[in-house]
């Protein structure tokens, strides 16, 4: 993609403020953009951190820099707020700190936004997850499944999640709601709100719990919350259990279980003095499934388990894995892994739902997970014929 293209519509007064930034920006092949100081930047390609020779003329040059970019987006950066998220006005996510906290210079990180988003098929192509899982993937949500997308930081997260919310009808009203607007939804009717913080008289914050909770009078099909790190939890399990489902989040977190474990704490963040065994409870009944992302040693991202919540047993919440990827080794010759990520052999409770609801299985899946009215059907026909011949 040329520059001209990558920056269209964008002022060019702006793009001249970015400075040595711009052509690093402009570059396709890298995914992420770290400045440690105004004499080192390195960046993220192809999984790999590297050095660049790119420099700042001086600390107040990348300052100048830094500012720009939070000025920008109605966000501000000072000694009395050292750290700030922000965007670029491409989508791609900021994060800057400054004086006092940053020791050796101000900091600058960019998780650099994708021009053309990804598709299924591209995550298909670039072995983050099999055919059969994205079609059991598409049809959980055409079939109004609560989900969360699960994973370290830098897994891809937010790049599942736009394309989980790409299977989201067209008819449906969607609103988002983010701390920096990435997602990049194709449908019409939608929704985007972004978190505000407070201004310099410490007033006017807009927090993500705020949003979640103004956004249920709003008449939402769908809630796509780009991430849950807070008491916003509690907001989006209460949305998930009062009639929203097809609800889509991230949370942070290193497998599926794990991924329980952090919603419970981010719960109990929100200040309610709830037992666990009653958050437990809202968590089973209002997830139905954690897709796992990770990032494997040879830099390479990928869906490494989705699971079901199925429901509690005593103070437990219960679930089970349908899809799992088992590592091969790497191949010694480039040092990728190998490995297959295959369905368990576990009949998932929503495959039900599925058939209820008439949303088509692709032909593997069905063979995969047949409707068992029709087996009980055939099998009661075939037993009919028995008993007539």
């Amino acid at each position: 993609m040329s520059i001209a293209t990558a920056t269209k519509g964008i002022d060019p007064r702006y793009l001249e403020a970015l400075g040595p930034l711009r052509p690093l920006i402009d570059d396709d092949s890298l995914t992420e953009i770290m400045v440690n100081g105004h004499e080192m930047v390195y960046v993220e390609r192809k999984g790999k951190i590297l050095l660049t020779d790119v420099r700042f003329d001086s600390e107040e040059h990348l300052l100048r820099v830094i500012d720009t970019i939070v000025s920008s987006v109605g966000r501000r950066i000072d000694q009395r707020s050292p750290l700030c998220d922000a965007r670029l006005l491409d989508g791609s996510r900021v994060n800057a700190a400054i004086a006092p906290v940053a020791l050796d210079g101000p900091i600058l990180t960019i998780r650099k936004f994708s021009k053309d988003p990804y598709q299924v098929s591209d995550l298909i192509g670039f072995g983050t997850l099999t055919q059969e899982a994205a079609a059991f993937i598409q049809a959980c949500v055409l079939a109004r499944a609560n989900i969360v997308v699960s994973g370290g930081t830098g897994t891809g997260k937010t790049t599942l999640l736009n394309v989980c919310s790409s299977f989201i009808p067209v008819d449906e009203r969607i609103v988002t709601i983010e701390d920096a607007a990435e997602l990049q939804l194709h449908q019409e009717h939608v929704c985007r709100m972004e978190s505000r913080p407070s201004d310099v008289n410490n007033e006017g914050r807009i927090t993500i719990r705020d949003l979640v909770a103004n956004s249920l009078r709003m008449r939402p099909d769908r809630i796509v919350v780009g991430e849950c790190r807070g008491g916003e939890a509690l907001d989006m399990l209460q949305a998930m259990n009062t009639g929203h489902d097809g609800s889509l989040t991230t949370v942070h977190a290193n497998n599926p279980r794990e991924t329980l474990s952090r919603l419970e704490t981010l719960v109990l963040m929100a200040g309610m003095d709830l037992p666990l065994k009653a958050i437990r409870q809202q968590i089973a009944s209002a997830i139905d499934l954690v897709i796992q992302l990770s990032r494997v040693k040879d830099g390479s991202r990928k869906v490494t388990a989705i699971s079901e919540i199925i429901g509690m047993e005593g103070d437990t919440i219960t679930m089970q894995e349908i899809f799992k990827f088992e590592s091969k080794g790497a191949d010694p010759s480039t040092g990728q892994i190998i490995g297959e990520f295959n369905p368990t052999g576990i009949r998932p409770k929503i495959i039900d739902r599925l058939f209820d609801m008439g949303v088509p299985l692709p032909p593997r899946l069905a063979q995969l997970f047949p409707d068992r009215r029709q087996l009980m059907a055939q099998q009661a026909l075939l037993q009919q014929q028995q008993r007539q011949g």
